[in-house]
């Protein structure tokens, strides 16, 4: 079942929510007919086919935003949708499919990133900032200039921000997921932005001096 994609560009939804500091609705938000589930449940290899065709392109995208490569994105995708099957059992229905399935992507993606031992450092956030220049350059919006910004963000950082604004997490369902404080979601989030801007204003002066 396993396909190929390139590393992907940004949502256009999503990077709306980035540049305007909101977060908004997951991209696994996808209904699935209980028959189709139930299908699936009792093993019918078929209806897991359409369940994998569903859900490839929003574990993918996210496995690969977080970890920032495309093969170990592509591992991830087969693996999380192997415990989907494996584990179908599982799910009760008292919550959506989609979410239940996010959550194994996002727990196969984070257990790839402790791998790596990366180093959290819990500090207090920062004052927020209210003040119009807050917000990102509404003409960084460009899809090329976000994405290239967003590869040059920490993982951890990056992880943050596509959990908050692209899939819709708070900061204390962040911070859970993470084993760290919600400060330490808050400041990520906040660093990121201020990050970004920075980048996205360098592409600008770039492109109007060119």
């Amino acid at each position: 079942m396993r396909r190929i994609f390139a590393l992907p560009g940004c949502d256009p939804n999503a990077a709306r929510r980035i540049l305007e500091g909101v977060n908004g609705p997951s991209s696994f938000a996808i209904d699935l007919p209980a028959s189709l589930i139930e299908r699936a449940r009792r093993g019918d290899h078929a209806a897991f086919e359409q369940i994998y065709r569903r859900f490839e392109r929003p574990v993918y995208t996210l496995a690969a935003r977080m970890l920032g490569d495309a093969d170990e994105a592509m591992e991830v995708l087969h693996d999380a949708m192997l415990k989907v099957f494996q584990r179908l059992a599982e799910f009760r229905g008292e919550a959506p499919f989609w979410g239940w399935l996010r959550q194994v992507a996002v727990n196969e993606a984070l257990m790839r990133l402790r791998k790596r031992r990366l180093d959290y450092v819990d500090e207090l956030p920062e004052p927020e900032a209210h003040e119009p220049s807050a917000l990102l350059p509404p003409a960084a919006a460009e899809a090329g200039a976000l994405n290239r910004a967003l590869e040059q963000l920490s993982v951890t950082t990056r992880s943050v921000l596509w959990l908050y604004h692209a899939e819709g997490y708070t900061h204390e369902e962040i911070a859970a997921q993470m084993g760290r404080s919600i400060s330490f979601s808050k400041t990520q989030l906040l660093r990121g932005t201020r990050r970004l801007r920075e980048l996205l204003k360098v592409d600008e002066e770039a492109t109007a001096h060119a």
